[in-house]
């Protein structure tokens, strides 16, 4: 019966732990960065004038690029955090490990794929561009 309720609060407060962990990375990670940009056009329409600041598509391109990647990051930290979680919590159930571990060789494998095409992409476009 104890052991019962052991499994059940271990569970919930897994589950309360990642939420936290969650809002916890959303509010010191994201926040400042999505604060820092705040003002900054108007900063640069005064200080080099209007048409200083007229960006390229290459460039906005490029950022939306940076943004994805910078995505995928944040994703794969948090999937090898949460598998590497579920790792500790397994107590030793073969299932469970086979499960985290799969899930962060499958996180490894995903940023490595995108890291290539990125690479790649790059490499032939620094090669059509000249």
């Amino acid at each position: 019966m104890r052991l019962g309720l052991f499994k059940n609060f271990l569970e919930q407060s897994k589950k309360v732990f990642l939420v936290g962990f969650f809002l916890f990375f959303a509010i010191t990670i994201m926040a400042p960065c999505v604060l820092a940009g705040y003002g900054l056009e108007e900063t640069a329409k005064s200080g080099y004038g209007s048409d200083a600041y007229k960006k390229s598509v290459s460039e906005i391109i490029g950022k939306v690029v940076g943004a994805v990647l910078a995505f995928v990051g944040a994703i794969f930290l948090i999937l090898v955090i949460y598998g590497g979680f579920m790792w500790m919590f397994a107590r030793g159930n073969e299932a469970e490990v086979t499960k985290a571990r799969d899930l962060i060789i499958s996180a490894i494998i995903g940023l490595t794929i995108v890291l290539a095409a990125y690479a790649i992409t790059k490499y032939v476009g620094s090669i059509v561009g000249q």
